[in-house]
């Protein structure tokens, strides 16, 4: 019988893995090298250190499985060295993490912070997260420019800016991999002479590692009353974070961009089908098995356009959905170890726009129709 660990974390885990065999789960860091003994799968989140001590007992694992985008917990290395084959849920929780910086944008717009008008966003890293808020972006017929020099190096078609180009843009947000070494490392790639050239006029917003940005030069800017407005949803060293930098914030959350309910479930999915696979067995669970579907609401915008909605009435649909001030105030609250843990463990159930119906009085213009797929919703007429 295949003998499936899996982290008790990870969302429906064991309706999803029960399905393919015996389903053990373990409690994050508790799991001990010896349990892997005969073990054939490992599923995981970022909480459990894939490591050469971990693997030291495990004698037929046949794939090591992240539910998570990042890899930064296991240690591929050694899992190539021991001839294990891994997988991650590379983009799992994009567009989660897309609708988190729209949140912070709106949040700018109702505070009179930001003219969406005339704004221009700088995306550092053209991957799942930032395709996924470039879309969004253009969606809402905001100016973005992109950043990503490996894509750029790979041939990657489309117009890509140096980073002193970024630098210049209104907001400058962050979604790299931690790359410790090579010519791409994003180790502090937001450093004391980066911080320098930014203003307070601008937005900076980290939604990636915390160790992209050098945090002690952060903090000396921002207690000098220079440097630009932050948004932090990583920290260096979490949970264990610096809490001298937090009342310096515009706003900061507990490492959660990425955690609605599609973003997490989405990853479980991609962990079993990639066992699936393995096993060369059919994928015969899906997402919809598994999400609730929100009920239809009537959406009747009172300025509608041609070209689209007014900003009022997409802050208000779009804040209504997910408001990142909201968690700014909870995390607030606590933001001590014990705290910045509870927040993930316990977050609120949060959707993305796709799990919402719109239901709108036709006819609704191209634009209109248009700017709202773009972001997400699903249209229904009536």
């Amino acid at each position: 019988m295949t003998c499936i660990y899996y982290e008790e974390s990870i969302p429906n885990g064991d309706a999803y893995f029960s399905s393919l065999g015996t389903a053990i789960p373990f409690q994050g860091a508790s799991l001990q090298p010896e349990q892997l003994k005969n073990v054939d799968y490992l599923a995981v989140r970022s909480t459990t250190t894939v490591d050469a001590t971990l693997l030291s007992h495990a004698n037929k694992l046949k794939l090591v499985t992240t539910a998570t985008a990042g890899t930064n917990h296991m240690d591929l290395s050694v899992l190539a060295s021991l001839n294990i084959p891994w997988s991650s849920a590379g983009g799992c929780n994009a567009v989660s993490v897309a609708e988190y910086v729209i949140s912070v944008l709106m949040n700018g717009y109702r505070q009179k912070e930001l003219d969406l008008d005339r704004i221009t966003v700088g995306i550092v890293g053209a991957g799942h997260v930032g395709t996924a808020l470039s879309h969004r972006l253009q969606a809402l017929n905001i100016a973005y420019k992109l950043c990503d020099p490996p894509l750029q190096e790979q041939g990657d078609s489309r117009h890509f800016v140096s980073m002193d180009e970024i630098l210049t843009c209104d907001v400058v947000t962050l979604h790299v991999p931690f790359v410790k070494s090579g010519p791409h490392a994003t180790g502090h790639l937001i450093d004391k002479a980066a911080l320098a050239t930014l203003t307070g006029k601008q937005i900076l917003i980290n939604a990636c590692r915390g160790e992209v940005i050098d945090q002690d030069a952060l903090l000396d800017c921002l207690m000098a009353k220079q440097g630009p407005t932050t948004v932090l949803d990583v920290f260096a060293n979490e949970p264990q974070i610096n809490q001298a930098l937090l009342p310096h914030l515009w706003m900061a959350t507990p490492h959660i961009a990425g955690h609605s309910i599609e973003g997490k479930l989405r990853g479980t999915q991609m962990a079993y089908e990639h066992i699936c696979y393995t096993m060369n067995c059919p994928v015969k669970l899906s997402m919809e098995d598994f999400l609730p579907q929100p009920p239809a609401a009537r959406f009747a915008p009172e300025k509608p356009s041609a070209e689209g909605l007014d900003w009022d009435t997409l802050s208000t649909l779009l804040l209504g959905g997910y408001d990142i001030s909201k968690d700014n105030t909870l995390f607030q609250a606590d933001t001590s170890k014990s705290g910045f843990l509870a927040m993930r463990k316990h977050y609120p159930q949060r959707r993305e726009c796709s799990a919402y119906v719109l239901r709108m009085v036709a006819p609704i213009s191209e634009g209109i129709t248009s700017q709202l797929s773009g972001l997400g919703f699903t249209l229904e007429l009536i």
